[in-house]
């Protein structure tokens, strides 16, 4: 629970700096916000949550080092206090609903009015969800049928994909290996795919690792 008495915390997490400062710049209009920092990826954000202690990260997608969905997932588990709050360029659907399953507590437009990006942090502080105008179609099953993948089998299969080793992955999101390795056995026997190349290409055909960087 946050100190109503107290300014909320801003984290704004973007590799473009013109975006970050043009954000910050707005949001240190209202009084009763404080921005106490601005980093340019997802690593930096987990290095930094716990000592620059945010109410809500303000995360983008697109980044280097980490991106925002594997970034999201980590903080959600060592700083489930902390509101997550995706602001995107990418309005699609498929975006907004793998951001939700990662953890975001919402997802936002950068280019909505200040008033609307205020309204979103208002809303994740609560611990409620919020969703740009036009999103709410994410939240529609997709009635394929499928075994769903995980939040988790998501991220690891994105690190895959990129050609990370299962040492590589285990570091990055602070698991085992053999943790790794269950992973990527469920992952190719929920998608009938049978080596790590069909994994690759599953996830650079599929909208579930679309607006994570993987695809530029």
């Amino acid at each position: 629970m946050t100190d109503a008495t107290l300014p909320l915390r801003i984290l704004i997490v973007d590799d473009h700096p013109m975006v970050a400062d043009g954000i910050r710049a707005l949001l240190e209009t209202y009084d009763d916000l404080t921005v106490v920092g601005t980093l340019s990826n997802g690593r930096e954000a987990i290095a930094r949550t716990a000592d620059l202690r945010p109410d809500v990260i303000l995360l983008d997608l697109n980044m280097p080092e980490m991106n925002g969905l594997a970034a999201t997932e980590i903080l959600r588990e060592r700083h489930p206090d902390v509101a997550v709050l995706i602001l995107s360029m990418h309005d699609a659907p498929e975006y907004v609903a793998t951001a939700l399953r990662h953890g975001a507590a919402g997802y936002c437009l950068k280019d909505q009015p200040t008033e609307e990006i205020r309204r979103a942090i208002d809303t994740v502080v609560t611990g409620e969800r919020y969703l740009c105008p036009g999103a709410e179609t994410a939240l529609e099953p997709s009635g394929d049928g499928s075994e769903p993948l995980t939040s988790r089998e998501q991220t690891i299969l994105l690190l895959l994909a990129q050609g990370r080793s299962n040492k590589q992955v285990a570091a990055d999101l602070d698991i085992s290996v053999r943790t790794v390795e269950t992973h990527r056995k469920n992952l190719k026997r929920k998608l009938g795919i049978s080596s790590t190349a069909g994994l690759t290409r599953y996830a650079m055909e599929h909208g579930v690792l679309q607006g994570t960087g993987f695809l530029h």
